[in-house]
């Protein structure tokens, strides 16, 4: 939802007028933090998730931890 909502402001502001130059680096900053903290909480849950609640979302276990393992600045 974070990520359609990122999107939809991103497309609406390069639609709209042109932001001043500083304006558009700090919108740009706040955007990545923002994706890097998500990436982190998720990957962070995936980690802590046992092998019953896996399952249910079809992960094994294995593929769960490589992905928990990657770094936030990784997509």
């Amino acid at each position: 939802m974070t990520h359609i909502a990122t999107r939809d402001a991103l497309s609406y502001l390069e639609t709209a007028n042109p932001l001043p130059l500083v304006a558009t680096f700090a919108l740009r900053v706040a955007v990545t933090s923002a994706k890097w903290s998500q990436r982190r909480r998720t990957r962070r849950a995936l980690a802590q998730l046992d092998d019953h609640l896996l399952r249910d979302v079809g992960l094994e276990r294995g593929v769960a931890l490589r992905e928990a393992r990657r770094k936030f600045w990784q997509g």
